[in-house]
């Protein structure tokens, strides 16, 4: 028999309170699909701590130690390992999937990225629920079937097949669809995300160890600062930059638009020269 390891009980009106949701606690597309857009809006995409040296704790405990009750942000797998054991204790089935990042390209990338198929009692089908990718993410699931769109704000998202892979893409504006990534529905343990995990975090090329990546999503805006440059595009098609002086700057930023709570002597280490950077997310 399979050790299991000891199950993790959410605080469910912690987390609420963390994304400021109060709707009705039961399994229907409608709570998932509301659940899902205040998680977006909510709770930041951040790499601090693994910029800073560290690498993210994925016990669930831990997860909502750091996301709900610190105030802070985190990356794929901690958004969506977190946002998986809140759905389970609503009674959603979650099954753990894993992708390749394509961000347009056709390299084959390490499974370095996780996201969930949920079912909701009564569907015909599972959904698919992501709300950790730091790059032009879900808003809100998609249904788990091929071609058909959907509208989120400003951003359109499908999913197509390729032989036995299914593709997740998007379309912004008047450009064509754009593949962000590929999974299969192989069910994968917490174990499998540890070991991508300790990669993306500790990997020299890792986009993540080398540069400090925050951003803010909503459906008509989303703001990226990226070391320091911060970017803020917007559902009429408009696009800002703007360039961050210095630390200072860059914490002012974090702490008072993206809502993050970091020491005020929070110093974020020069990016270095680095290799091609395996995966991008």
């Amino acid at each position: 028999m399979r050790r299991q390891r000891h199950q993790h009980h959410p605080d469910l009106d912690a987390y609420f309170a963390r994304i400021g949701w109060s709707g009705e606690r039961a399994p229907t597309w409608a709570t998932l699909r509301s659940l899902h857009l205040a998680h977006v809006v909510g709770i930041p995409f951040e790499n601090v701590e693994v910029v800073m040296g560290g690498v993210p704790s994925l016990e669930p405990a831990d997860l909502e130690d750091k996301l709900v009750r610190q105030g802070r942000g985190g990356y794929c797998f901690e958004h969506n390992l977190l946002f998986a054991g809140v759905l389970e204790a609503l009674g959603f089935g979650v099954t753990r999937l894993a992708a390749r990042v394509r961000m347009g390209s056709d390299a084959i990338r390490p499974l370095t990225h996780i996201l969930l198929a949920v079912e909701v009692p009564g569907e015909a089908h599972p959904y698919i629920a992501d709300v950790g990718f730091g790059s032009g993410g879900l808003l809100e699931p998609l249904p788990l079937l091929p071609g058909v769109s959907s509208r989120q704000g400003a951003w359109r998202y499908r999913l197509v097949r390729e032989d036995d892979l299914w593709l997740l893409q998007t379309v912004y504006g008047d450009d064509g669809w754009f593949t962000v990534y590929e999974f299969t529905l192989q069910r994968r343990e917490l174990v499998d995300y540890e070991v991508a995990n300790w990669y993306v975090a500790t990997h020299p090329g890792s986009p993540f160890r080398n540069t400090l990546r925050v951003q803010r999503s909503g459906p008509h805006e989303r703001a990226y600062v990226v070391d320091r440059l911060l970017t803020v595009v917007r559902s009429d098609g408009s696009t800002e930059e703007r360039r961050l002086a210095d630390d200072h700057e860059v914490l002012r930023l974090l702490v008072r638009d993206f809502g993050l709570l970091l020491p005020w002597d929070t110093a974020f280490p020069e990016p270095p020269e680095r290799p091609e950077r395996p995966e991008e997310n």
